[in-house]
């Protein structure tokens, strides 16, 4: 399969790391441990959550499987991380090593089958498997956001501009690629 699907798929993980990252900017400091009950995870708690599996799938990735023996998945969801440094710490150390893994890949590579939880997966369906997972917890984490900012800059079309939007958008010529960051608002 010759195509763009590597380049694809990173583009599509950078841009979830980045409006997670634009909620960050948001968010003061306290408010990213801020649960809103006994049953909620915070935002650093996500964080945590997401690190823990990065660093479990994206380790050795075709040599071992995803579920590493050293993770302990529990404890992600407990108020480990004290500080947004801690929190930015764990955070860069997941996204670097999935990209630093990502960008040894070749397409060569889709076909490869890799193990999670002694689950066979292609390389590609892994890929995948994480690109459901990981966005899913970034629109948790932006969704926090959202509640506990009280001037939210919305990341993507803010209410009642979708007309305007458009209409800017289709004033300008066809764009070859929609991975902008721009991309899904």
């Amino acid at each position: 399969m010759d195509n763009n699907y590597l380049d694809s798929a990173i583009k599509q993980f950078e841009y979830y790391k980045m409006l997670a990252e634009k909620t960050f900017s948001q968010v003061s400091d306290d408010k990213l441990f801020w649960q809103y009950n006994e049953e909620s995870n915070s935002i650093a708690m996500i964080v945590n959550h997401l690190a823990g599996n990065m660093l479990s799938r994206w380790s050795d990735f075709l040599t071992t499987d995803g579920e590493k023996e050293w993770r302990n998945r529990d404890a992600e969801f407990e108020n480990i991380i004290l500080t947004k440094n801690e929190l930015m710490t764990k955070w860069n150390e997941g996204w670097n090593c999935l990209f630093n893994t990502l960008n040894t890949l070749t397409n060569a590579d889709l076909d490869t089958i890799i193990y999670i939880r002694n689950q066979g997966h292609t390389v590609q369906e892994a890929i995948n498997r994480q690109l459901a997972h990981y966005p899913y917890h970034v629109g948790q984490i932006v969704y926090i956001g959202k509640m506990a900012t009280d001037n939210w800059q919305s990341l993507s079309i803010p209410k009642g501009n979708s007309d305007d939007y458009n209409s800017n958008k289709f004033s300008k010529p066809k764009e070859k690629t929609h991975f902008t960051d721009e991309y899904l608002k």
